[in-house]
């Protein structure tokens, strides 16, 4: 199979179905099925989640990440399992990274099974980084290993920012 034209956009609810059941399918194997339609709804209605999709006339894959003040939390992240290892999952990642940048967001922070390895060495390549265990994560069968990205350089010089003059008043000298 050839590897397909990647169009990401924004999820839509006619995509609710499709990213449930891809949840179910890739994502949510052995722990019961949380994301079900109902639930991807109210993160795609929710003006603080960026629900974005790539393919055309069928999701291939699907990013689902919550942004806070600073800190955005990527919940779901899945690429249909015919379609792996072709880039799919790193162009929602990096679509939803220059989302967060442009927001302000200072770190992304994501959870995966401990067993993972496939996803703990993905999300390094993209510059994440290990930041502990939670114990039970996973509906308190299966412990998550946490990541995160900083957004923010380091040795950004300090900028101060004052008005132009056209905006001060006036004073009495």
């Amino acid at each position: 199979m050839s590897t397909p034209a990647a169009q990401i956009r924004l999820a839509t609810i006619a995509d609710a179905n499709a990213i449930a059941r891809m949840s179910r399918d890739t994502i949510e194997t052995g722990l019961g099925w949380s994301w079900r339609p109902p639930r991807v709804l109210v993160s795609l209605r929710d003006p603080n989640t960026l629900s974005n999709v790539i393919g055309d006339n069928r999701v291939q894959g699907f990013c689902i990440t919550q942004f806070g003040d600073e800190i955005a939390h990527l919940s779901l992240l899945a690429v249909d399992a015919r379609l792996r290892r072709r880039g799919l999952g790193r162009k929602l990642v990096s679509w939803m990274l220059v989302c967060a940048r442009t927001a302000g967001i200072a770190t992304v922070h994501v959870e995966m099974r401990t067993t993972n390895l496939a996803a703990r060495a993905f999300y390094r390549s993209l510059g994440f980084e290990d930041a502990g265990v939670v114990a039970g994560y996973y509906r308190g069968v299966e412990s998550a290993l946490r990541m995160v990205l900083s957004l923010r350089a380091r040795d950004y010089p300090e900028v101060i920012w004052e008005p132009p003059l056209a905006w001060r008043r006036p004073t009495d000298s």
